[in-house]
């Protein structure tokens, strides 16, 4: 758990230049939204079709192999991209496909390997710090990078031509993949036992899982496409971007520090309930404002719901994925690529609402609207993930009546935390960060 925690620490320093900088990038060379819109839509449609060539070599090649090509294979993206003198659909798509595959070995290996290396007691602990990680190089690397573009255009360096400030950074990516790629194989990491992952029926508990995956997909193209859009819209430009976000980062640490302190597993509801109606707001400052102030609220609100929503989805799913595994004797991995295609669903959606309505409509009724539309109907999530909560545990329960031996061998049992209406006083399993 160690080495997977330093690993994804290194790689945090990459993810906020691909989620921030390379939608500003497309929208600085192209001035159009609705073709960052379509190359999110396109990385979007790599990483499922990923999950599953990564089932079939998870039987033949070592998981931290392809967990550092999908690494890897981020930087080569961003290289490509870059490459292009003009941006074209085509180019776009490609470099799109590119970066889904990335994100597919990424995210589908991550998932495996946190899963494999934490039990239910301390998963709010590992995603915590995690979250943590993220968090804090949210605050670190968009106010570097963000400076450095400024700079660079208001300096004129590089004979005053932007891209090749850009091409500088996806060079630092390219060199932190291949160090965070030299650390995840210093780990002795397990390929999944059980080699069948493709299933078509499950329990009912896990189709409310993957509901719950649908409703969180409507928002991430969003997460990640929206902020650059806006701000190079109505705020300025990469300096603007990189302070903003930096800024929501600050206050997002400032809170997770104090959840680690004072919340306890049961209250996860509470803090998913919180990053929600957070989103929402921010969405209603930006649709009623739409102007440079609303986007910062916005930004503000989206960066403080991001790890709220994760610290306490993940270890959901994580537990639903402990309970189906055991109850149908299955491979873990099985559950991990099948809740790809209930957040590919919810991702398409999102991004099919604004496309639609950028085309049709009009871009301004897109960007004000179309993210109200989903943070209004990602409420629907508070009830549903109360209602998995409570089943999954109840099923730990039934299974266990009478079963008082922590070492039974139990797979869902053992090292359990307490059910979320249940009270305990060891803080070791509540703190975040």
């Amino acid at each position: 758990m160690r080495i997977l925690l330093i690993t994804n620490m290194i790689y945090a320093f990459v993810l906020p230049v691909i989620e921030i900088f390379v939608g500003a990038y497309i929208m600085r060379n192209s001035n159009d939204p609705k073709i960052v819109a379509l190359y999110q839509l396109t990385v979007y449609t790599g990483i499922p079709i990923t999950f599953l060539l990564n089932g079939y070599l998870l039987n033949r090649v070592k998981v931290s192999n392809l967990y550092s090509f999908g690494m890897l294979l981020s930087g080569v993206s961003m290289l490509i991209m870059m490459s292009f003198k003009v941006l074209s659909l085509t180019g776009v798509g490609i470099a799109g496909i590119l970066m889904g595959c990335s994100f597919g070995l990424f995210w589908s290996n991550r998932d495996f390997l946190a899963l494999s290396t934490t039990q239910d007691e301390n998963r709010n602990y590992y995603y915590g710090l995690e979250t943590f990680f993220y968090t804090i190089t949210a605050i670190i690397v968009p106010v570097i990078i963000g400076s450095y573009l400024f700079l660079s255009g208001r300096n004129g360096w590089f004979g005053g031509n932007i891209s090749q400030a850009y091409k500088l950074i996806t060079a630092g990516v390219f060199i932190l993949t291949v160090l965070s790629s030299i650390v995840i194989h210093k780990g002795k990491f397990r390929n999944p036992t059980e080699k069948k992952f493709v299933f078509f029926k499950f329990d009912r508990l896990w189709y409310k899982m993957l509901g719950l995956a649908g409703l969180k997909g409507m928002a991430q193209g969003y997460i990640v496409t929206a902020p650059a859009i806006l701000i190079m819209r109505l705020v300025g430009n990469e300096g603007s971007l990189g302070v903003i976000q930096s800024i929501s980062g600050l206050i997002t640490a400032l809170v997770l520090y104090i959840l680690g302190r004072v919340t306890f597993p049961r209250h996860r509801i509470y803090i998913f309930t919180a990053g929600y109606i957070i989103f929402l707001a921010g969405t209603l400052a930006n649709g009623l404002l739409f102007s440079a102030t609303g986007v910062i609220i916005f930004v503000l609100c989206k960066v403080l719901f991001q790890p709220l929503h994760d610290i306490a989805y993940f270890p959901i799913q994580m537990k639903v994925i402990n309970v189906v595994s055991f109850k149908e004797k299955r491979n873990e991995f099985a559950y991990i690529f099948n809740h790809e295609f209930g957040l590919y669903v919810g991702r398409f959606f999102g991004l099919g609402l604004f496309i639609y309505l950028a085309y049709n409509v009009s871009e301004t009724f897109a960007l004000k609207y179309a993210l109200i539309i989903i943070a209004v109907i990602q409420l629907l999530s508070i009830p549903v993930a109360r209602h998995i909560i409570t089943q999954s545990y109840a099923y730990d329960t039934k299974e266990n009546s009478g079963n008082d031996d922590p070492d039974s061998g139990h797979p869902v049992a053992a090292g359990m935390e307490p059910g979320p209406d249940q009270h305990t006083e060891d803080r070791s399993n509540a703190g975040y960060a």
